[in-house]
């Protein structure tokens, strides 16, 4: 294949990337924007084969249909509850392609460089190598905390910030000698421990971060892989691989700004844990006030009786998979004539959208969704807002309590409607570990039990 028709396809894949990202910034072209996804990534895994690949080809057809088939069994098994998890796990996968790709080429004999090109590729194998390693342990933790398998509390190490220092000057200090060593065999013995602290900075950093950041924690592990993949471009002088990892590693930075920004958070104090990390049980003051519970009778009459609605979804929706009850009762207010929206807070979930992708799952219209800086005003004209599995989100000690873990972080402001509906299974505080208020004022009425049943339940009485 020449190699104006290599360049021609790569840009072709570089656009098609492009224009995917952009139909994934909202929802009515995000069916679009992954077609645009998959045709590029078709073009640049197929021109990439017939251009580079001249030796073992029928091993490497072998291992890329088995890769297809567990990727297609996994795409029809996981539900979409599940989708955190199968995100956080694919960008471990990323980080150990790289770890596994910057160790071949270091071990390559046919690479021989000298002088500055030396250093330079040095320095790519290995920079590719720790965001790699960072970001596949980071990610296996990340996927123990969404999972359940570690629990969603941070994991505190006296002088955790010290550690973590020591660890990044610990492996600049020995990229250092690295670059620097003449023997190949004391190279690959610095490249082996810089990968060992890379592991377990990957480890300490995403263990260190609670519950509540999930969201951001995977919008970064995104940002990482991306730059893991661009710097194997560079390793192995791939144009289109550098583009497609930098398109990735600056989009999850951005998002990552963007959540943090929502959450009222430094970036920095995210990744060094300090969100989420407070040991006190309420973060506050303990809230007055008496429960005030809710019957689906009742609950059905409320909602018959309202012209406005608001329905804010948080991660409980999604582990109830109650997504489906939720659309039917919105259809069924809808018909009667009810004025339904949804609100959704960008950190509702374990990761960036997830209850946007919930309630496309479910069939919501898009044009009845709305984020949080959308319709956050619009609460005192609300009639019913109705609170499915959220609890940080929309917690008022954000905005009362200044020494609470979640002080400063903008919330829905549900409880400035007429009546607040509150589906959860107990009084249980939420990922970040402070009681709510909200479930105390005169306005709110709290509906116990499994949010699903109640709201199939709930259906048939409307």
């Amino acid at each position: 294949m020449s190699e104006s028709l290599i360049t021609v396809s790569y840009l072709a894949a570089a656009a098609l990337f492009i224009l995917a990202l952009s139909g994934l910034a909202a929802n009515e072209t995000a069916r679009r924007g992954n077609m645009f996804g998959i045709v590029g990534m078709t073009i640049a895994v197929l021109v990439t084969i017939a251009a580079f690949v001249t030796d073992n080809l029928a091993v490497m057809v072998v291992i890329m249909a088995v890769g297809g088939v567990i990727g297609f069994v996994l795409s029809r098994r996981v539900q979409m509850t599940q989708m955190p998890e199968l995100v956080a796990i694919l960008h471990s996968l990323v980080g150990l392609a790289a770890v596994l790709v910057g160790f071949a080429n270091f071990l390559d004999p046919s690479i021989q460089y000298t002088g500055v090109e030396k250093t330079i590729h040095e320095i790519e194998i290995y920079i590719g190598i720790a965001i790699g390693a960072l970001t596949f342990t980071g990610s296996v933790v990340a996927y123990g905390k969404l999972s359940g398998m570690l629990g969603g509390a941070p994991m505190l190490l006296p002088a955790r910030h010290w550690l973590n220092l020591a660890l990044f000057v610990g492996t600049i200090v020995i990229g250092a000698k690295f670059v620097g060593e003449t023997s190949h065999d004391q190279a690959m013995i610095w490249l082996l421990i810089m990968t060992a602290i890379a592991l377990l900075f990957g480890i300490h950093m995403v263990a260190a971060i609670g519950g509540a950041d999930m969201p951001v924690v995977i919008s970064m592990l995104n940002s990482y892989s991306g730059w893991a993949a661009a710097a194997t471009g560079f390793m192995l002088s791939n144009d289109l691989l550098i583009v497609t990892g930098a398109l990735v590693g600056s989009s999850g930075a951005i998002l990552s700004y963007i959540m943090c920004r929502a959450m009222n958070r430094q970036f920095l104090s995210v990744i060094a844990g300090g969100f989420g990390t407070s040991s006190a049980s309420s973060g506050g003051p303990a809230a007055e006030g008496e429960v005030q519970t809710i019957d689906i009778p009742a609950f059905a009459e409320l909602l018959n009786d309202a012209k406005e609605v608001m329905i804010v979804p948080g991660y409980g929706m999604a582990t109830a998979q109650a997504q489906h009850a939720v659309s039917d009762i919105s259809k069924n207010l809808i018909s009667k004539g009810v004025n339904v929206r949804f609100g959704i807070h960008p950190v509702a979930g374990r990761m960036p959208g997830h209850m946007n992708v919930l309630l496309a799952e479910a069939k919501v219209p898009y044009d009845i969704v709305f984020e949080m800086d959308e319709i956050n005003d619009d609460f005192p004209a609300v009639d019913v807002s109705i609170v499915v599995g959220a609890n940080d989100t929309v917690n008022p000690l954000a905005q009362e309590d200044a020494d609470s873990p979640i002080a400063g972080m903008p919330v829905l402001e549900v409880w400035k409607g007429e009546t607040t509906v509150v589906l959860k299974r107990g009084m249980a505080a939420g990922y970040a570990g402070v009681d709510n208020p909200l479930f105390l004022k005169e306005n709110t009425r709290m509906c116990f039990g499994d949010a699903r049943e109640t709201l199939e339940a709930l259906a048939k009485a409307i």
